[in-house]
Formats: C-alpha cells, structure tokens, sequence
C-alpha cells in the first residue's frame, strides 16, 4: 500500500463529503493527497464547498481514521478499488453514484466480459432454488469465464454464490457492512469458500454495521455492477424490487421469473413484468438471446470506413454500437465500450461535428 491509498480512504471518511463530491474535489484538486494540503482560500474557490465540509477536511481526525483503517487492510490482505483505477469495477464507472472507492478480499477481478446479478427473495420457494440452480448451471456451461454476483443474504442470494461454486464459476458477493464480518453469520462456510473463486466487495470500511440502510446502499452496487439483473423471486416490497428500478435507472437489463398469481412470492416478478419494467424470463436460452450473448463466434461485420477515413479508434468503437440500432443512451453506449460516460461525451461530441452521429433528447445518440 503507498500514500495515495491512506488519502484514498481519508477521502471517505470526511463526514459531509459525499460521491458527489468526493469526485468534484478529485477533479478540481486532481490529487488526493492535495486534497488535504491544499490551503483553505483555494479550498473556498471551489465551487459547492461549504466553510462547514472544509473544516471537516482539516478535522485531524480524518487521517486518523484513514491509517486505523489502512492497517486493516494490510494486515488482512484486502485490495482497495479507487474509482480512477484499472482494476475498479469498470461497469461502476458509467453510475454517477457509485462508491469512489472499494474494499475487496478474495481471488478474482470484477471486470469479466460477462457479468450477471442474481437477486431474489429470502423465503426462495423450491421453484425459485431449482430455477436459480439451473440458471447458473446453463451458463456456466456456456461462458465459464462468467461472473455471478450476489448479496449473500438467504434464499435466492446464497443459492446463487453456492451454484456458482458448484459449477467452478467465479462469484462476488456485495456486503452491507465492513469486511471484519460475514452477515448472515450462518454463511460463513459458503464466505470462505467464494475467497478461492471469487470475491467479497463493499464500500464500507471495517467496523461497519449491517444496518438497514446500508443494504439500500449495497444495491446500488448490486445493479451496476452487472449486464444484466436477474430477479428469480420476490414480493410486493423488498430489496430486490428497489435494486431492480436502480438496474433500471443505470439501463441495466432487468429479467424477472414469472409466477403464480396466487404466490405471494411471486408477486413483485409478476408486476414487474406487468409494468414492463423488467423483461418475462423463460429460460437461459432467451436470457443470452435477449442478451445478445451468442455462444458461437461470429466473423465482425465490416464497417463502411471508408465513408469515415479519419475516425480514430475509439470513434470506431462507437460508430460500429450504433451501427444497426435506431438509437442508444450514452449510458449504454459506455457500458458497451468499457468507456467513461465523461470521455465518451467529448468523442460524441468530435463525431458530431464530424457529421457522424447525431445528438438525440434524453442523452440517446443514434448514427446520421
């Protein structure tokens, strides 16, 4: 660990000092250690800094927190993830509320080329498990390089990190607290094992509750850190209900299992697919269609560059993403690219003036 963790973290701990924030300053500083030896007339300059975040900035007591929780981290063998590096959850990059930095211990990346969150209740019916088994088995048979997340809560969460096991694909479980616990504790032997092919994630430093709220915060997480959002059961009211409209927000895909109108456990999947907000799941084959997972190679479909000489490699990114479709959000569009929302703006911006793309209402772009 070097100096720019310790500020990484003492980032975090600022009391007032949000993701919101926390990422002005970064950009307005462009530094973290700067940000805590910046002088306090600069720090008045910026913009949305209040007297009353700057002297929570010069609270010692900050840093102090920062190397109590950097030792931990040493000594437990846990990585950091701060938003600007390689090894942070790339699909993470596109939310504008995901956690400037990460906690993470286990044996895997967070950036496979598929990635997939399966949620559900954690009363699961056996028509839920068997399905949520299946699901995990299918693919895995299919894409072994696939990643499942999950929040390691009973019911759906559990079966779906244990499948994954059982089927030697790697899975990540999104925690609510710190990484001195596994909550619920009865998990535990299912936590260990995930360390040899997997990976436990949070933004929540050590000593951390598993407080109501910060399950809320843990679905953020949940969503964004997937293709796709799978929900194999659920009620009219819960976690995974409140996770899917985030997918939504983020133009994540939302699949739900249909079920009975008599079950009660059914009854969120049935209204989401009733409200169109997540699309009806019948099997694996429709998810990877849906999905556009083709299991078989296909030879890249050439682009008419010569229409366009002088784009540049990444414009050729997005020209062949819109190409064939009659329009895309820029959200999306990042996700597909592995591509900063912020760098992908200024290349949309070069391709408009290049009479390439055209800039439509509600950040949707399609090809001139």
């Amino acid at each position: 660990m070097t100096d720019k963790t310790l500020y990484q973290i003492a980032l975090t701990c600022i009391q007032g000092v949000g993701v919101v924030h926390a990422r002005n300053l970064m950009r307005a500083v462009g530094d973290e250690k700067a940000i805590f030896s910046e002088k306090t007339g600069s720090l008045e300059k910026l913009p949305g800094l209040s007297r009353r975040l700057i002297h929570e900035i010069r609270n010692p007591e900050v840093l102090r927190k920062a190397e109590k929780e950097l030792a931990f981290v040493e000594k437990n063998n846990i990585q950091t993830l701060f938003y600007t590096q390689h090894h942070y959850p790339s699909r993470l990059t596109n939310c504008v509320d995901a956690p400037v930095l990460l906690y993470a211990k286990g044996n895997t990346g967070f950036n496979a080329p598929k990635v997939v969150s399966i949620i559900g209740t954690r009363n699961a019916t056996r028509y839920g498990l068997e399905f949520c088994q299946k699901f995990v088995r299918e693919l895995s048979g299919l894409f072994p390089d696939i990643l499942v997340v999950s929040g390691l809560a009973y019911g759906i969460d559990i079966c779906a990190h244990r499948a994954s096991l059982q089927n030697n694909v790697s899975t990540v479980a999104v925690l609510a607290h710190g990484l001195d616990r596994v909550y619920p504790s009865v998990h535990w032997k299912t936590a260990i094992e995930m360390l040899e092919r997997g990976a436990w994630i949070t933004e929540f430093p050590s000593g951390t509750e598993p407080d109501r709220f910060n399950f809320v915060k843990r679905n953020r997480i949940v969503a964004g850190m997937a293709d796709a959002v799978v929900v194999v059961e659920s009620g009219d009211r819960g976690g995974s209900l409140i996770t899917a409209d985030i997918a939504n927000s983020y133009y994540r895909e939302v699949f739900a299992i249909p079920g009975r109108i008599t079950d009660a456990r059914s009854s969120g999947c049935n209204n989401l697919i009733a409200s169109n907000k997540a699309v009806l799941m019948q099997n694996t084959v429709a998810f990877i269609e849906q999905m556009g997972w083709d299991t078989a190679e296909k030879p890249e479909q050439p682009v008419q560059k010569e229409l366009f000489p002088d784009l540049n490699e990444v414009e050729e990114k997005v020209f062949r993403a819109l190409n064939g479709v009659e329009s895309m959000h820029v959200n999306k569009l990042g996700i597909e690219l592995n591509l900063p929302v912020s760098e992908l703006f200024f290349t949309l911006l070069e391709l408009e003036m290049k009479n390439v793309v055209k800039a439509l209402p509600g950040g949707m772009y399609k090809l001139v």
